[in-house]
């Protein structure tokens, strides 16, 4: 049925609407491009068909994405896009603040404290009893919050050198007073190391006053125990930390540089051997001081004393130089007295010690060792011997007594994995202990390498590896008005604990 235009409209209007519609021309519609063309022409289903796909364009196209911009006065960090900086690291898409409130706190001094569980009955697994079987891959949170509480240990001692580095050749040194990052801590003894680089026997017929120039002692660490009864209870045990820094004089690079095996003095075994400068500045005699190993021997068994009748433990804990001489501390307090408290060795960044005789000597005595490598320090692979510089070790080269092997259990972190830190990061920055923390702090486990919820604060990496931090931080930090001159660290009374 048709209806006829007349019957719709009144009389009146009946004129306009025709001389209209004469002079109504057909636009093209984005739907329908054909739509100037006369209907008649198309069928219906043909244009059914036409409509439907350009809808299905025109859709298409409606629902692309915009390119995103960055909004002033917004803060800036809302208009990146971090994964076009780093299309390849998933972590370090996770890990990107996006926030100006979360870049504030990451660059802030002020560390973000986490809740400290009660380590209880397990503190013995956390100590190493079982090598710290299923606690590593993935990082257990409170074994991450000990590695690092551990590290910050060794922090102190770096301070507490360089704060005052100069020791009188011509009396007994004074006592020093050294800022713990643990108030539950008390500092109660002092350790000394002195190097002894011999020179040939015509020279010191020549000259024998240049004795001060092969010989000098020098503060590298010292004793703590744990002092409060709620983190007694907490940890489930009275704790002996023994922290020892890494090398900071001339004397100590040399004797770091004589890598030959020795045998240990106190072994009857000709092929338990460690390295000669490390033994040297473990066992030597200071003109006014003990050496490192009876102070440390003595000083432990005063404390075994002290608290006899309750849960021990020995903690030592160093950073490069003094990841080694915790091996050779370790090996003499195993031995200094009957029923030592359980020992067990945090290192960081260590060199090898000494051969397999000397490893199998440590885990005759029970004693365990967490070492945290970093995969980019070179300090880990020394010393070497040039038969086993490439390849694998054959059983023949493991059993050779002139052949250095690592001690231990191996956790294993990397630099490049830091989505903060350039990817080609300089030796030094390799080997900092402020950035081995940074890493096990953001370590979660080998297939997800960098935690997107890292607590720990980039004020002390950025005040002491600035050049070696991504510009993107190193930006942000000056726009936030963080000036680098703030983030002088003359080491408070008290650091806050580290994160878990």
């Amino acid at each position: 049925m048709q209806i006829g235009i007349g019957s719709t409209l009144p009389a009146q209007k009946l004129n306009v609407f025709q001389t209209r519609r004469s002079s109504f021309k057909c636009h093209r519609s984005p739907l329908n491009p054909s739509s100037h063309k006369p209907v008649s022409c198309v069928s219906s289903t043909e244009s059914t068909r036409e409509h439907l796909s350009n809808l299905e364009k025109l859709l298409q196209k409606t629902n692309q994405p915009e390119p995103e911009r960055v909004i002033k006065g917004r803060g800036l960090l809302e208009g990146l896009n971090l994964s076009r900086i780093w299309p390849e690291m998933k972590a370090a898409e996770e890990m990107s603040p996006r926030h100006l409130n979360r870049l504030k706190r990451l660059l802030s001094k002020t560390m973000e404290y986490s809740p400290r569980n009660n380590l209880g009955s397990r503190w013995r697994e956390y100590h190493g009893c079982n090598d710290w079987a299923g606690l590593l891959d993935p990082l257990d949170e409170n074994l991450r919050r000990e590695v690092v509480r551990y590290g910050e240990f060794v922090q102190a001692a770096y301070h507490g050198f360089h704060s005052n580095p100069a020791m009188s050749t011509k009396e007994a040194p004074l006592p020093r007073h050294v800022a713990l990052p643990d108030r539950s801590y008390k500092v109660t003894k002092s350790l000394y190391a002195t190097s002894s680089v011999g020179l040939p026997k015509w020279v010191d017929d020549v000259a024998p006053d240049l004795g001060w120039m092969t010989q000098r002692s020098s503060w590298i660490g010292y004793v703590a125990v744990s002092d409060d009864k709620r983190e007694i209870h907490r940890m489930g045990r009275r704790d002996i930390v023994i922290a020892l820094r890494g090398t900071a004089t001339c004397l100590e690079w040399a004797e770091n540089l004589r890598a030959q095996l020795v045998q240990i003095p106190e072994s009857d075994d000709p092929t338990q051997r460690v390295e000669c400068g490390f033994l040297s500045l473990h066992k030597t005699r200071g003109a006014h001081v003990p050496s490192l190993a009876e102070s440390v021997a003595e000083e432990v068994k005063r404390l075994m004393e002290k608290y006899k009748g309750e849960n021990l433990s020995i903690t030592i804990t160093g950073h490069s130089l003094g990841a080694a001489l915790s091996l050779l501390v370790a090996d003499e307090i195993s031995s200094c007295a009957p029923d030592v408290p359980p020992i067990a060795v945090f290192s960081f960044g260590g060199p090898k010690v000494g051969n397999k005789g000397f490893v199998d000597r440590l885990n005759e005595k029970n004693v365990k060792v967490l070492r945290i490598v970093n995969d980019q320090d070179m300090i880990t692979k020394v010393p070497v011997l040039p038969s086993v510089c490439i390849g694998e070790r054959s059983e023949q080269e493991e059993n050779n007594p002139w052949t250095y092997s690592h001690a231990g259990t191996e956790l294993r972190v990397d630099t490049k994995m830091s989505p903060y830190l350039k990817p080609n990061v300089d030796v030094a920055c390799c080997h900092d202990l402020e950035a081995y923390l940074h890493l096990v702090d953001g370590f979660l486990s080998s297939k997800c390498p960098f935690r997107s919820n890292a607590k720990r604060s980039l004020a002390r990496l950025l005040h002491d590896q600035g050049s070696n931090v991504k510009q993107l931080y190193t930006h942000k930090a000056l726009s936030l008005n963080t000036d680098r001159d703030r983030f002088s660290f003359p080491m408070a009374s008290c650091l806050p604990s580290p994160s878990q």
